[in-house]
C-alpha cells in the first residue's frame, strides 16, 4: 500500500527548523504538483535548485515532515515552473509511482497543503490564521481557536457470500476501477455502525459477522480508511445507490480482477479474498 515504504521510515513529527539548500520542497498548483521534467520518477526539487532564481523561496517556507534524513518542506510560492526544467505534473501521478516514499511524500504534502489553504482565516470569528511555531497548528489571535489537520474515519467493507466478493465501481468519478463497498463514519456512529448502514444505503444489502482487517491513511481525501470484512446475511439481491455507485456485481474467487496499482486498502482486501489468504 502507498504507506508501506519501509525500509524507509516516516516521521510526521513537527519540528520548526529552518531549511537548508539541500531540503526538499513540495510545491503545488491546484492538482498539481511540482516535480522535474526529464525525469521518469518523482523528482522534487531542492532549495538549491531554485536558489539563484528564487533566493528567499528558502524563508517562505513550512516544515512538513521526514522520510529517513530528507527534510520535507511546503512552499507557496506560484510560478515556480518558469525555471526551465521543471513543470507541474497531475498529482495522478502518485498512483503510478513505483517507489512508494516518493508518491507518499507528495501525497501527504498535498494533504497539509489543502489544509493550510483552506483555513486561512478563523471559521469562529474571520480573522487570519496564524501558523504555531512549536506544533502543526493553525490558531487565531482574535478569539483563541485552534485548527488542527482534519482526519475523517471511513469503512472499506469486502461484503462476501462462500466464495464470492461483491465488487462495484463509483458513479460520476475519474477511478473507473473495480472497488468495494466504501463511506464516511457519521456522527454519534461505530465503524461497525457504519458497515451496516453504507451496505444497506449503496447496495440494500444486509450484513453479519463483520471482521476488521486494517486501516490505512489515504491523504489523496483526508481520510483514515478502516477495511471490514462482512458475510452477507440473507437475499443477495442488488439494489444500487444510483447517485453512488454505477456498477454493483457478485464475481466469483477466480474472476476478481488483479489489482495492478497495490496502494490501496481496496486493493489488498480484494486480492487477500482472490488468493483466499484471509480467514473468513
Amino acid at each position: 500500500m502507498i504507506h508501506d515504504i519501509a525500509p524507509k521510515s516516516f516521521d510526521n513529527s513537527y519540528k520548526n527548523k529552518h531549511a537548508e539548500p539541500q531540503d526538499l520542497f513540495l510545491s503545488y498548483d491546484g492538482n498539481t504538483v511540482l516535480i522535474k521534467e526529464d525525469k521518469v520518477k518523482l523528482w522534487y526539487p531542492s532549495f538549491a535548485d531554485f536558489e539563484k532564481e528564487y533566493p528567499n523561496l528558502i524563508d517562505n517556507s513550512t516544515f512538513l515532515f521526514t522520510i529517513d534524513e530528507i527534510k520535507y518542506y511546503l512552499v507557496e510560492e506560484k510560478g515556480l515552473d518558469s525555471i526551465p526544467g521543471w513543470i507541474y505534473a497531475s498529482t495522478e501521478r502518485f498512483r503510478a509511482e513505483p517507489k512508494y516514499w516518493r508518491s507518499f511524500a507528495g501525497v501527504v504534502g498535498w494533504q497539509l497543503n489543502r489544509w493550510y489553504s483552506n483555513h486561512c482565516f478563523c471559521s469562529r470569528c474571520g480573522d487570519s490564521m496564524k501558523r504555531s511555531g512549536k506544533e502543526r497548528m493553525l490558531y487565531c489571535e482574535a478569539c483563541g481557536y485552534q485548527s488542527y489537520p482534519s482526519i475523517s474515519p471511513c469503512v472499506i467493507v469486502a461484503v462476501h457470500d462462500e466464495d464470492r466478493l461483491l465488487l462495484t465501481k463509483y458513479n460520476g468519478r475519474a477511478y473507473t476501477r473495480h472497488a468495494l463497498i466504501a463511506g464516511f463514519a457519521e456522527i454519534g456512529e461505530s465503524l461497525e455502525q457504519a458497515v451496516h448502514r453504507e451496505v444497506k444505503e449503496e447496495v440494500g444489502l444486509k450484513v453479519k459477522n463483520i471482521k476488521y482487517y486494517k486501516s490505512q491513511p489515504w491523504p489523496f481525501t483526508d481520510t483514515i480508511l478502516a477495511g471490514f470484512f462482512a458475510e452477507l446475511d440473507g437475499d443477495d439481491t442488488i439494489t444500487l445507490q444510483e447517485d453512488e455507485l454505477s456498477f454493483g456485481e457478485w464475481f466469483n474467487r477466480e474472476d476478481i480482477p488483479p489489482d495492478t496499482l497495490n496502494i490501496s486498502l481496496t486493493g489488498e482486501m480484494m486480492m487477500a479474498f482472490k488468493n483466499n489468504t484471509i480467514e473468513l
